[in-house]
């Protein structure tokens, strides 16, 4: 239904309930002429955009007088924000570009943006949540919308058996979470996936994963302790129907007042999320397409500061461990059979204090952090140690793990690294986290964004926009064909050809990277004893 100009994929949400599809119909025409509202959602992303608890909208952008009967494939985004903000409205995700883009190459495609909800309202904890399966909510909220498509793309001249689900950040966290959705039940809702730095499984929010029950349930008792209208609750089954009928106001407060984002996350229910991730990835337990993910060079600038379980930065050996043990969970001795006093020396001497080895690369930022100067007051003088270990740990193990799985299962995948700095980004960030999305999206207007990722000097700006066309060319062939490389015997990359994922011929596969002035091939092998550590701990260790 069409509701204040917006289009509808959901009945209006209850709160901390699953959402239910659409049950109305109308008659006539009706103009979808505004963007929607975010879903409420704790973080600078929401800025200088109205939220609701009403937010179960969708976007469509497709190319001009396109006919219904053009049955054109159809490119799903799915928002990122750590799943506690954003929102299918942000100007920096608008699809219009690389729509348009597609039609300029002869192979056009339909865009589908949608919201989902956030934080708390999406993925709240507890086992009062998990008695009333009203757990995940957030990634239910994203599946509806992808049964949406499947139910009514045709009517806008898209082809529902030609979908392909691409994100980036928890968004691609998301797409991984629909491949695996009911132990990996295949519901026909798309034919393709692509995850943009965060792809390969969703992420437990806690110390142990989804083993932290306890973690999951103090959480939620203490966000019903600082509900006024539902303290005396606490403890009660009566907390979550109180905390539906609670004041917004007193909501958002208690959110507030315990952790806006990363309290609130993915949880094993046994029902959306079947299994372990790493079960359910070993024995193929997931939707078998096609697959092109990849992340940035240097995504650990964005997760390597303020590591210690005090929030301080890294800069002798003794704060690397305290931040190294304050993620690994005290039974991690019953589980993996070593205490956390091994496992930390293990990833110690994997990722050692040596800044020819870090992120940034000293070829991209020469500058050699000492003690006590400028870089190490802000971000510590072990920065580069800390950048790559948590880097890797929350993107780049993942994203490997993954494709190394679909080329065990036979599955064709593609890797790639991001390897453009933006124009005005700092030389001590390198190419970090959501930088590429300008790029894929071929949004050379900077839409929505403060600094123009293709502003600057010299050859800059136009070899930028060259390889934003190259790199959106390469999805868009994907939304056709299932394969980056397009047309046989089209070369879009100046490395020829983007290499399949394949193990056939040894223990790593390759993918492309993408500089400023073009491509390369890669063998996918760089920092493989720490990322190797890191998928075999998965499960013991982790509980992911």
């Amino acid at each position: 239904m069409f509701y204040k100009n917006l289009l509808t994929f959901a009945q209006s949400p209850e709160r901390f309930s699953v959402a239910q599809g659409l049950n109305a119909s109308w008659d006539g025409v009706r103009n979808v002429t505004e963007l929607p509202v975010h879903c409420y959602g704790y973080g600078s992303d929401q800025d200088g955009y109205n939220q609701s608890e009403d937010c179960l909208y969708l976007n469509v952008i497709r190319p001009a007088n396109l006919k219904t009967t053009a049955n054109i494939p159809v490119a799903v985004w799915i928002h990122g924000g750590g799943l506690f903000q954003g929102g299918a409205s942000d100007l920096r995700y608008n699809l219009s570009f690389i729509v348009e883009q597609s039609v300029a190459l002869g192979t056009p495609i339909i865009g589908v943006s949608f919201n989902y909800r956030l934080s708390a309202f999406g993925f709240i904890v507890g086992k009062e949540a998990l008695k009333e399966g009203a757990t995940n909510i957030g990634f239910r909220d994203q599946r509806l919308a992808l049964h949406w498509v499947q139910e009514n793309i045709k009517a806008f001249g898209g082809d529902p058996d030609k979908v392909t689900i691409f994100a980036e950040s928890s968004g691609a966290e998301s797409v991984a979470a629909q491949v695996l959705a009911y132990n990996g039940r295949d519901d026909g809702l798309f034919r393709g996936a692509i995850g943009q730095s965060g792809f390969g499984a969703p992420l437990p929010r806690y110390r142990g994963g989804y083993n932290a029950t306890e973690a999951m349930q103090a959480t939620y008792d203490r966000f019903v302790g600082k509900v006024p209208s539902c303290a005396d609750l606490k403890g009660s089954d009566k907390s979550l129907p109180c905390l539906r009928k609670a004041p917004l106001d007193e909501i958002n407060s208690a959110i507030w007042a315990i952790n806006t984002g990363l309290d609130w996350g993915p949880v094993l229910d046994g029902d959306f999320i079947a299994d372990y991730n790493t079960n359910q990835f070993e024995n193929g337990k997931f939707v078998k397409v096609p697959l092109l993910i990849g992340a940035n060079t240097d995504e650990g600038t964005a997760f390597g500061r303020n590591r210690t379980p005090d929030g301080g930065n890294v800069n002798t050996d003794e704060d690397m461990r305290d931040a190294i043990g304050a993620g690994i969970p005290p039974h991690a001795e019953d589980t993996a059979g070593q205490t956390a006093e091994e496992l930390t020396d293990e990833l110690m001497e994997l990722y050692p204090n040596d800044q020819r080895v870090g992120i940034p690369s000293l070829e991209s930022w020469p500058h050699i952090i000492k003690p006590n100067d400028s870089y190490a007051e802000v971000h510590g003088a072990q920065y580069r140690r800390s950048c790559a270990l948590f880097g890797d740990f929350i993107i780049h193990y993942q994203r490997r793990r993954a494709n190394k799985f679909w080329a065990k299962h036979g599955i064709p995948n593609y890797a790639y690294r991001f390897n453009i700095k933006p124009n005005g980004q700092p030389e001590y960030a390198g190419v970090t986290h959501f930088q590429e999305v300008a790029f894929v999206l071929y949004n050379i207007l900077g839409d929505g964004y403060d600094r123009k990722p293709f502003g600057g000097e010299g050859s800059y700006p136009e070899n930028a926009k060259a390889m934003s066309k190259t790199i959106s060319t390469a999805w868009i062939n994907f939304f056709n064909t299932l394969d980056p490389n397009g047309k046989t015997g089209e070369e879009i990359f100046s490395s020829k050809e983007w290499p399949a994922y394949d193990l056939s011929d040894g223990p790593d596969g390759e993918g492309i990277v993408f500089n400023i002035n073009g491509s390369d091939i890669e063998v996918d092998d760089w920092r493989s004893g720490g990322m190797e550590w890191m998928a075999e701990h998965a499960l013991d260790v982790f509980g992911n």
